[in-house]
Order: structure tokens, then sequence, then C-alpha cells
């Protein structure tokens, strides 16, 4: 009996110590080219292979799950994944939620795009919801539309919907690229945000200590830049 019992505490002991090592990284899936789905059907992204960089460097196992933007922060806060990678920018109304670690990419402008350059801004203006962009465009005086996926904001302008959309830059270069011309910026960069950061439970300080060191270390040893411009070009912003 006595041998049984030991089993049976070893084996919970190890169960436990494995769960411990395996981190759920929430993500959206579709704000690319911070993360996305790719032809083989999975997440992919500079957040994905930074993520899993990160969990590596830690001895954590990463298992990514997705999940759509406007419920992110509430399926974090209800335990359906430990972490949230989905390019979101720390701000002081998300901090009274959740935690977060240090910026994994630094402050950079949002920006305005339309079907001309002479598009007005100050008009009906389409953005993704819950997002930093949609609070400015809210204070702004324009018109906003709220869309649930960044898709969606640009399909908005290019059916007539909206003037413009505003998001982040560095999401909307890769848009303007691919459409051949038939999209451009308008107008001049908009700063706003402290940068993108991993949102964490407020309870989780040891997960959110793990992950600031080794962001720490990919800083200093010059691999998160390396990443940032694999990812984003050469003209990305990046950490000095």
């Amino acid at each position: 009996m006595k041998l049984i019992l030991a089993t049976t505490v070893l084996a919970l002991t190890a169960s436990a110590a494995f769960a411990q090592q395996t981190v759920r990284m929430g993500t959206e899936g579709a704000y690319a080219p911070y993360n996305f789905i790719n032809d083989a059907g999975e997440v992919d992204g500079f957040e994905i292979e930074l993520g899993n960089e990160l969990c590596s460097r830690a001895g954590l196992t990463c298992e990514w799950v997705t999940n759509e933007w406007d419920s992110i922060i509430p399926n974090l806060t209800s335990g359906n994944y430990d972490t949230i990678m989905a390019g979101m920018s720390i701000t002081d109304e998300r901090d009274e939620v959740i935690d977060f670690t240090q910026n994994y990419f630094p402050p950079a402008d949002s920006a305005y795009v339309a079907l001309s350059e002479d598009a007005d801004i100050t008009g009906v203006i389409a953005a993704q919801t819950n997002t930093i962009q949609a609070g400015h465009v809210a204070e702004s005086g324009a018109t906003l539309l709220e869309y649930a996926t960044y898709d969606e904001t640009i399909a908005a302008v290019r059916n007539g919907e909206a003037d413009a959309v505003f998001a982040d830059r560095d999401a909307l270069v890769p848009t303007v690229e691919e459409s051949g011309g038939e999209l451009v910026f308008v107008g001049e960069g908009v700063p706003l945000g402290g940068g993108i950061g991993m949102g964490l439970r407020e309870s989780d300080d040891e997960l959110q200590e793990t992950f600031n060191a080794q962001v720490t270390a990919m800083k200093e040893d010059g691999t998160l830049n390396e990443l940032i411009v694999k990812w984003f070009g050469e003209e990305a912003a990046t950490f000095e």
C-alpha cells in the first residue's frame, strides 16, 4: 500500500511540474505581421517566433491559443490562457485590469490609410474595436466606425464605408505594399501608447518576472531587434 501511495504521489508531483512548464499563449491570429494563421493553418508571425524563443530561453513550453480580439482580455483573466501576445499596446486603462511585461516592441506610430492622399481623415474613420486607435479616433472628433477585426477595417475603406482606416503603421505597411497602389498613407503618423507588451494576470508575478528577464536578455544581445527587422523591415522602430 505504501508503495502504491508513494508512486501516486510521485506521479501527481511530476504531472504538476509538467503543467507548470507549459504556458498557454493567447493571440488573435489575425494581425499580420504580429500574428496570423499561415497557409498550413498554424499560428505564425513576429509574436509567435518571439514567444517561442522566450519560452525556450526560460525552459518553458509554449502552447498557442487563438482568441478573438474583443474578448482577449476577459479570457485571459478567466484562465483560458496565461499570456496575451497580440499586438497589444501598453496603456494605463488596460494596466488597471491586467499586468504587462516590459515592452517587446517599442512605441511606434499609428497611421491613416485611404484610397487617395486627399482623403478626409477628419471624416469617417475605421478602426478595430477596443484598440488605442479606436480611442484616439473617438477623441479626435472624427466619426468612428469600429470593427471586430483588422481585415474588416481595410474592407470598410475599400467598399466606401469609411474614408480611411487608422491602425498601427507597422501592420499597415504590408497591407499598403500588397495593394499595388490601391491604398496609400495619408497625413502624419500619430505616436500612441507605451509600446507593445505581453499581458498577464495580475496574480502571475513569477511568470511576469520570468518573461521580463528573457525580454531584457534579448534586448541586450540584439536578437530582439533582429526579429523586429526580420518581420517589419529595416525602417521599423527598434530598441537602442
